[in-house]
């Protein structure tokens, strides 16, 4: 019943090739988890943080806004884009506001003129002059 060879299944079926694809996608998962890192890190901490501590309606015509600004550089200028809006997300008031060099961590209060009544304000932006 049997013969004198051996019973293989590589002659039955053929030899499968390396997988070939192991070491590429090995280099493209490294180089991409480490820019992955990078980016996470790098845009975690920017130059420039803004954020809004309160704002009230002084009037009909006018917001206040008091907001904090914290900076890198203290020695930077930088100009912050305020803006009020109205009841329904319309603009209605926005001025450019600058805050001089001198402290990393600077909180202010500004007034933003409207031309009717706003109901929040918000800071757009801050930017180096």
């Amino acid at each position: 019943m049997q013969s004198g060879s051996q019973f293989s299944y590589e002659d039955r079926y053929g030899v499968r090739p390396a997988k070939r694809w192991v070491l590429p996608a090995t280099v493209i998962a490294a180089i991409g988890i480490s820019w992955l890192v990078w980016v996470g890190l790098h845009h975690s901490n920017p130059d420039i943080r803004s954020s809004v501590i309160s704002f009230t309606a002084t009037t009909d015509r006018e917001m206040s806004i008091r907001y904090e600004v914290v900076r890198k550089d203290k020695d930077q200028v930088l100009t912050c884009t305020l803006v009020a809006r109205d009841y329904d997300k319309t603009v209605v008031g926005q001025i450019e506001d600058e805050i001089g060099p001198g402290l990393a961590v600077v909180q202010k209060n500004t007034e933003i003129p409207t031309r009717s009544q706003g109901v929040n304000a918000d800071v757009v932006a801050c930017r180096i002059k």
